[in-house]
């Protein structure tokens, strides 16, 4: 399988990160994708870097208002005397009482972040366009003939709205990959199995019937995002119908999430999507740190190989997964599932 990924993603290091009221170190850190990529390296996959596809894959999912703010933050936070080095926001909008697009990079960063835990230091957005660019030539590679290819994205994106940053994603990677692929498909689905709902995701396609958004996910009734991922949440106006949400009781384990996931797959099916995108999140693996779920590595393989017996031209996309110990291996078990149904297991 083509890998593609981006030496900028070690520039990326967030060293603010707010959890439970503490500063704590960020799980997302470099060595995620270093452990990947020699995996994956190692298995023979075909691994190259990506051509720069431009802004306009991009601004195709994202405000014109948020890319400036993304371009333009660091520069103009490191302005404020005494300000740390990083832009994290200290106030947001009240629902109801956001009349006006605030124009200090302060009111700014509220504006455009729903939780603490995206702060933008000096290469988060270069490093951004390049993890998006590499979902975008992943898709650009898979419409012009490959049956798969997959973006070793870092940092990553389900969490990232139009015009928000959240959740250590800035833009929403599987997104702008699924809007490319529209140019040669006139459905796609896009399946997340982080063990995070995709709340960024959701919203940007809530409304839309072209792309079949399915997200299997712990409950987030108490577990982030919390206010979103829910089961009753089924699309709005032409999208009504084509939201599909999964949440899973905490701890729960193979059997349970593939279930789920036959459930999605016959929808997808339904839908008539001729084309696939995957938010391959692995933290919902029994010794993630996030404990929400309990896949084992068997399981992501079985995972993989059910998807790929959709039979559809695939995007896979990196999403979380933080034990350094076991990502690599999750993902590298992942990908040989999709591989062995492909090669007619």
């Amino acid at each position: 399988m083509l890998v593609l990924h981006s030496p900028l993603q070690a520039r990326h290091h967030s060293r603010q990160f707010l959890r439970h009221g503490r500063f704590v170190a960020t799980r997302d850190v470099p060595a995620r994708a270093d452990n990947i990529l020699a995996a994956l390296r190692a298995d023979g996959h075909v691994i190259r870097e990506a051509p720069d596809h431009g802004p306009a894959p991009v601004a195709a999912i994202h405000t014109p208002e948020y890319l400036d703010f993304l371009a333009t933050a660091w520069p103009e936070w490191q302005r404020i005397e005494g300000a740390a080095e990083e832009v994290m926001p200290y106030v947001f909008p009240v629902r109801g009482m956001d009349h006006a697009y605030p124009t200090s990079v302060a009111g700014r960063a509220g504006w455009h972040a729903q939780d603490l835990w995206a702060p933008i230091g000096e290469h988060s957005c270069a490093v951004a366009m390049a993890s998006a660019n590499l979902a975008v030539e992943a898709a650009a590679q898979v419409l012009a003939g490959a049956p798969m290819a997959y973006a070793l994205c870092r940092p990553s994106g389900h969490h990232a709205f139009a015009d928000m940053a959240g959740g250590n994603c800035y833009l929403n990677n599987a997104a702008i990959a699924a809007q490319y692929l529209r140019r040669g498909h006139a459905r796609v689905a896009l399946v997340d199995v982080d063990v995070h709902h995709g709340n960024g995701t959701q919203a940007i396609f809530y409304a839309r019937d072209d792309v079949f958004f399915a997200s299997l996910h712990r409950d987030p009734v108490d577990y982030h995002p919390f206010f979103c991922g829910h089961a009753q949440e089924r699309g709005t106006g032409a999208g009504m119908g084509c939201n599909l949400n999964l949440p899973l009781p905490a701890g729960l384990g193979d059997g349970a999430v593939l279930a789920a996931l036959e459930t999605a797959c016959t929808r997808i099916t339904a839908h008539g999507a001729t084309a696939l995108v995957v938010s391959l999140g692995v933290d919902g693996h029994e010794e993630d740190p996030t404990q929400g779920l309990a896949i084992t590595h068997d399981g992501f393989g079985r995972i993989g190989a059910r998807l790929a017996a959709l039979d559809l031209p695939t995007v896979i996309v990196q999403e979380g997964g933080y034990n350094i110990g076991t990502i690599a291996r999750c993902v590298s078990t992942a990908l040989a599932g999709f591989e062995g149904r492909r090669a007619g297991a």
